[in-house]
């Protein structure tokens, strides 16, 4: 497969797909080496730079997906399309915000961060696929460990944790 056809290939797999693609499945459909995947990508990442076009190769989520140029939102935002959900509560995000930063978490630390119960919160995240539980922690009773998931990384526009944005460094009390 010539060089032209395994980045249409990839950039068709990329648009069909919808989602991050591992570099080693897309090395697979393309029949090369990941090394050599990866300069292709490369390759089509800097095309999509050119002015003349409309959306951007990202890595995110352990993944290569195509997505829209963050410069264009204003264009999209006035493109009315119809809600699919509604947004996370203040609770929601600031349970969440705590789980990205400290995970794996119980919710008995989540509650003494936050000073008041998280169930409601915690429902959400898992419904709605932003959290999942790791585990159990070892302790009295076993309490269930959560963490962030690969959707979060992805509404986000997260590669991964280390992406997160730095924490002040001054010290926050985060329990009563």
């Amino acid at each position: 497969m010539s060089t032209e056809k395994a980045k249409a290939v990839l950039e068709a797999i990329m648009f069909a797909h919808g989602e991050p693609v591992p570099l080693e499945n897309l090395a697979d459909a393309v029949g090369r080496t990941s090394e050599n995947t990866k300069l292709l990508l490369a390759e089509m990442a800097r095309r999509f730079q050119d002015a003349g076009h409309g959306i951007e190769l990202r890595f995110i989520a352990g993944g290569y997906q195509l997505a829209t140029k963050s410069e264009l939102a204003p264009f999209l935002e006035s493109f009315k399309r119809p809600k699919v959900s509604q947004g996370l509560s203040q609770a929601a995000l600031e349970t969440l915000a705590i789980i990205a930063y400290q995970q794996p978490v119980t919710k008995v630390h989540l509650e003494d961060i936050r000073g008041v119960n998280a169930d409601s919160a915690v429902n959400t995240l898992l419904e709605r696929g932003l959290i999942e539980e790791l585990g159990r922690a070892d302790g009295p009773g076993r309490p269930i460990l959560f963490g962030t998931t690969e959707i979060f990384l992805k509404h986000f526009g997260l590669a991964a944790l280390s992406d997160l944005p730095r924490l002040p460094d001054r010290q926050i009390p985060f329990s009563k």
